[in-house]
């Protein structure tokens, strides 16, 4: 049914195009944090819809699983508005896909590197944006285990105000917050709901999600929460 979707959505932009006048060829989806198990997904179920993919990857990113889907790479840091401006102006992109994270210790992106992204795009003619945040952003605060909750209260602060930016800045947005992300296959049973939710979900299925939201026209302007309310802490590898 994604695959559907996607195909219909696409032949529809591609018709729209033609209909007035030749376009310049398109570079397809710049996708940020392509390497990760979320955006690696994306990426997997971007290219099976036969949609051109660009990753973002730092110097040091191990590509290997990348190459094999047949994307262009650009090289960069997402805390470089530089680095991000220099991507966008390099290829004639659609839409851009913000699946970055970080690890403790590490400077986080997830406001200043969705920054550069949103302004990046607003400064090339990119209207499309996918934003992969999290349960917790942008809502009161949840419950988190004693020893973590400092790192994860600033993680998900960082996520709010990445939404914040990238919701006020006149982009045809789009936030999915998933719950606990499991590594493993996707069940096909993820949920995307506009009402508040919690639970875990497959990166795999998130990726799927992706792919379903990019050419929806219903998704432009909402924040998705995305579980899969059949899958097991046990069965998720949590």
């Amino acid at each position: 049914m994604i695959r559907q979707l996607i195909t219909l959505a696409f032949a529809t932009m591609v018709l729209a195009a033609c209909a007035n006048g030749p376009t310049p060829s398109s570079d397809g989806v710049l996708v940020f944090g392509p390497t990760g198990g979320t955006g690696l997904a994306a990426v997997r179920q971007l290219r099976a819809e036969g949609l051109p993919v660009t990753a973002f990857v730092r110097p040091t990113s191990n590509r290997e699983k990348l190459e094999s889907l047949g994307v262009s790479f650009v090289v960069g840091n997402a805390l470089s508005a530089s680095d991000v401006d220099k991507a966008f102006a390099g290829g004639n992109f659609t839409a851009v896909v913000s699946a970055i994270g970080g690890r403790q210790g590490e400077p986080r992106p997830d406001y200043e590197g969705v920054k550069n992204m949103v302004d990046g795009a607003k400064n090339h003619g990119v209207q499309r944006m996918i934003l992969v945040s999290s349960i917790g952003a942008g809502d009161a605060a949840r419950a988190k285990p004693a020893a973590d909750a400092g790192f994860f209260q600033t993680i998900l602060h960082e996520k709010t105000l990445g939404e914040d930016y990238l919701i006020a800045s006149g982009l045809n947005y789009t936030v999915i917050r998933p719950g606990g992300l499991g590594s493993g296959s996707a069940t096909g049973n993820g949920e995307l709901t506009v009402a508040p939710a919690s639970g875990i979900i497959q990166r795999e299925d998130v990726g799927a999600m992706i792919a379903q939201t990019l050419n929806d026209p219903s998704a432009v302007g909402k924040v998705y929460y995305a579980v899969d309310p059949t899958l097991s802490r046990e069965a998720a590898g949590f």
